[in-house]
């Protein structure tokens, strides 16, 4: 979304293709006059009554938003960070993990915590069995079949 015109989004989505043969299946929203992107604070009026700041929401299927990135007018927007973080929300929903912090695509996650002393037993346990964590606090488990959004180059 921007408050760039229909037309301007459309010379855009062209001119990629033109130079890269990438087609952007996606839909963009021209917000003219910037109503959208107010109630969504993308327009930091110390900065610009006008022109919007580079947010990018991650928004699931249920219409939640997951997690905001908001960087200035002059700083373009860390692609490998939100695919990462896309891909750190889809691994822990998906295994009930929490994803620790420097999380890398396919790495373990750390399992919640336990609700109650008899689950706590049981995790450390476990710990002591598998090899797999540090204390009840902090215990990982691998993923199945993980497959990274951008590979390595």
């Amino acid at each position: 979304m921007s408050v760039d015109s229909n037309a301007s989004h459309l010379a855009w989505i062209y001119d990629i293709y033109c130079k890269t043969g990438i087609k952007i299946c996606f839909p963009i929203i021209a917000d003219r006059n910037g109503e959208i992107a107010r109630k969504y604070g993308m327009i930091s009026n110390s900065v610009s009554k006008t022109e919007t700041v580079r947010n990018v929401y991650i928004i699931d299927d249920k219409g939640v938003i997951r997690a905001i990135f908001v960087y200035p007018m002059q700083i373009g927007r860390a692609i490998p960070e939100i695919l990462r973080t896309l891909q750190a929300l889809q691994v822990s929903d998906e295994n009930s993990l929490v994803m620790p912090a420097n999380w890398v695509p396919c790495q373990p996650g750390i399992l919640p915590p336990p609700q109650n002393f008899c689950a706590l037993q049981e995790r450390m346990k476990q710990i002591d069995q598998e090899k797999n964590g540090m204390n009840w606090y902090l215990s990982f488990k691998n993923l199945n079949n993980c497959k990274k959004i951008i590979e390595d180059k």
